[in-house]
């Protein structure tokens, strides 16, 4: 009964980028898709509240090889901000816990204070994370009322954009590494300038090299799905395409063969070190490997997918 039930999917290889819904959890929106593909296996990398929007990598069959490299990607979001109020989880889901003056404050000076954060920091994670303290999420103990010690951890701000000041709202784009928590950045920003806020909306645009052209809605994808599920697996992305920040390295076919076997195998001249993608003879995608300054390369994470994607 279980070999039928496991038979019942189908094996999908490959990455869909979802513009997710707000009011949806990051694995209630994976499901869906799953459900719309057929798909065995499925997960999602970076995960958005609940209450935000924006890009969701799905990653699917082979491609869920990827999430822990899309983990690492950097990220742009547009955020709005609520002056004059904060709340306990820091976004518009969370409960009024202070009111402050907003400050009169041109374009150009908020500007400015955005650029005071603009940077490598120190950044504390919020009580509502999914980090956890002593096997806990920190959003459990939250939720009772409990606040613990967080240690800081270090963040870097690329780049950030003032996009619109009225009254009470504060528009931003910014560009950020890995672990970032836009909450906390929205409230020390806020803090630096003599007030309180919180996130009024958050809308993630790009994950790593992925741009906001490649997102498709939940609506769209349940339309392409409603004409077959070949008309939705055409949208899939191939796994490579998260890989594109890496150097390629060429193999010839039966070195590739030795790699995928998960063999070290020796390259002449290496031009890199590090994390590579490695391609076969014949433009097929082998997988990760990491090369030594000394020229071997080692199989870290192998992939069996089709030809490069172009």
């Amino acid at each position: 009964m279980n070999a039928r039930v496991r038979n019942r999917f189908d094996p999908v290889d490959g990455l869909l980028l979802l513009n997710k819904p707000a009011g949806l959890t990051s694995n209630q929106a994976l499901q869906r898709v799953k459900r719309l593909l057929n798909a065995r296996k499925g997960g999602h990398t970076g995960a958005l509240d609940p209450a935000a929007t924006g890009m969701l990598p799905l990653c699917f069959g082979e491609a869920t090889k990827v999430c822990s490299y899309l983990l690492d990607a950097d990220k742009t979001y547009r955020v709005s901000v609520r002056l004059g109020i904060a709340t306990d989880t820091g976004d518009a889901d969370g409960q009024e816990i202070e009111h402050a003056d907003i400050p009169a404050l041109s374009a150009e000076q908020w500007h400015a204070a955005l650029q005071d954060f603009v940077g490598e920091q120190m950044q504390v994670p919020p009580m509502y994370s999914a980090l956890k303290k002593d096997g806990q999420r920190l959003y459990e103990l939250a939720r009772k009322g409990q606040t613990v010690p967080r240690e800081p951890r270090r963040i870097e701000v690329y780049q950030i954009e003032l996009l619109e000041v009225a009254g009470s709202r504060l528009v931003f784009r910014v560009s950020c590494s890995k672990g970032t928590y836009i909450r906390v950045l929205v409230e020390d920003i806020a803090r630096a300038r003599g007030t309180v806020a919180h996130t009024a909306r958050l809308h993630r645009e790009v994950v790593g090299d992925f741009s906001a052209e490649a997102m498709l809605d939940l609506s769209a994808m349940e339309s392409a799905a409603a004409g077959g599920v070949e008309a939705l697996r055409e949208h899939l992305i191939a796994p490579d395409r998260a890989l594109t920040g890496l150097p390629e390295v060429q193999l010839s076919s039966c070195a590739g063969e030795r790699f995928r076997a998960g063999q070290v195998i020796p390259v002449d001249d290496p031009a890199v070190e590090g994390l590579v993608r490695v391609y076969a003879g014949d433009e097929t995608f082998l997988g990760v490997g990491e090369l030594s300054a000394s020229g071997r390369l080692a199989p870290r994470r192998v992939f069996s997918t089709g030809e490069k994607n172009s």
